[in-house]
């Protein structure tokens, strides 16, 4: 894309958001730490992900678009909302394909429920479930988005989201955090966005390149990051 088309975009407005959300990253990767410490965990086997690095892909497309996102983040909830939709039609149409990256940096801010870990680790069970269902189970699980700071949605309420998206059967997998610790573990791949501190979301990758969330193009432009 060139370089004009990038300056100037209305997504600017929430970086100082995200920029909180990076610092806030640095508590939370505390606990991912922890999590982490005593080894990877299980990592989900299905064709749809990639375990070594943890991407969940949906389409088929030429052109790839990586979005690293918590549950629990609410800059996630608004770039879902003004760039779902769009998303969805590039994977639809053929020329993308998007691999989400469930992470989690956000579980101090669910008052001891880590609800970031247990919403990417439900992410995972419904990907390994039903590949059809994974970006519908995103979809519907950021239209009841918890506040930040709350207890976050229960188990039950996230098992009823993926019934609610076709997904049964996944009960034990989202009750015993079968993904937990390697949710924990891929947390710390999350690549950090050019002049950022730390880790941060929504982190957008366009093929194989991290970009900052200046540089994400007004909703209806998001196809001219492939150029």
């Amino acid at each position: 894309m060139a370089a004009a088309a990038r300056k100037v975009n209305w997504f600017a407005v929430w970086v100082s958001a995200a920029v909180v959300v990076a610092i806030v990253a640095v508590g939370g990767l505390v606990v991912v730490l922890n999590n982490a410490a005593t080894g990877p965990g299980e990592a989900p086997q299905a064709a749809n992900v990639n375990a070594e690095t943890g991407a969940i892909s949906v389409g088929d497309g030429e052109n790839t678009l990586a979005t690293y996102i918590d549950f629990m983040c609410p800059v996630c909830g608004d770039f879902e909302a003004a760039y779902g939709p769009e998303i969805d039609g590039l994977v639809e149409d053929g020329s993308t394909t998007l691999e989400i990256h469930p992470i989690s940096i956000l579980d101090r801010a669910s008052q001891g429920t880590e609800f970031s870990t247990r919403a990417a680790n439900a992410m995972y069970c419904v990907a390994v479930a039903d590949e059809d269902a994974a970006l519908p189970f995103l979809q519907a699980m950021f239209a009841s988005q918890p506040a930040e700071a709350t207890a976050g949605l229960t188990d039950e309420e996230i098992l009823a989201i993926a019934a609610s998206v076709g997904v049964d059967g996944v009960d034990a997998c989202v009750t015993d955090q079968t993904y937990s610790r390697y949710v924990g573990s891929i947390t710390q791949e999350t690549p950090v966005q050019p002049g950022a501190a730390g880790i941060a979301t929504p982190t957008l990758e366009v093929n194989g390149e991290v970009i900052s969330n200046s540089e994400i193009p007004a909703p209806g432009q998001l196809a001219t990051l492939f150029g």
